[in-house]
């Protein structure tokens, strides 16, 4: 289980030639809530955006993303549903329980690497409360919803 903090500006590397390939700017998230790839930045004066399967990851590294070949990135056919920072953005998104709670907004996603299954969800209530109080996690198994103005999860309300 990883963040996206975490997996943001990692290198992407081909096993077969060992060449940096790109960078991962961002997470493609359907719109049931399920990571289905990434965003890697390509080039180095004329950046390009290309899509990642999740499925053709080899493996995620601390110091890289591993892949078997260049061949499986691809230029984006269609816009993602979300993505955590670029275009449909989620951070910042408030988020209530199913109950109508408010839990805070949205600042990162934790997330299974193989398979791309969201299991939790960093939020904060601004930047005072994140030094006095910390953030906060919320672990939720359930697909989500996510709405124009909010995301709602399944968490149990206490």
């Amino acid at each position: 289980m990883r963040t996206f903090s975490l997996v943001k500006g990692q290198p992407v590397f081909e096993t077969k030639s060992g060449s940096k390939i790109g960078e991962i700017s961002d997470l493609c998230i359907s719109s049931t809530g399920k990571v289905n790839g990434l965003l890697v930045k390509k080039g180095f004066f004329f950046k390009q955006t290309l899509f990642l399967d999740i499925q053709n990851v080899a493996t995620f590294g601390w110091d890289g993303v591993m892949v078997e070949d260049t061949e499986c990135l691809e230029k984006l056919k269609v816009n993602p549903d979300y993505t955590l920072t670029h275009q449909h953005s989620l951070d910042g998104m408030l988020m209530l329980s199913k109950s109508g709670q408010s839990l805070g907004l949205l600042k990162d996603v934790y997330f299974q690497e193989e398979v791309g299954t969201i299991v939790g969800y960093e939020i904060t209530d601004g930047f005072f409360s994140d030094i006095t109080e910390g953030k906060q996690v919320i672990q939720s198994g359930k697909p989500l919803a996510i709405g124009k103005d909010a995301i709602i999860v399944d968490v149990n309300d206490t």
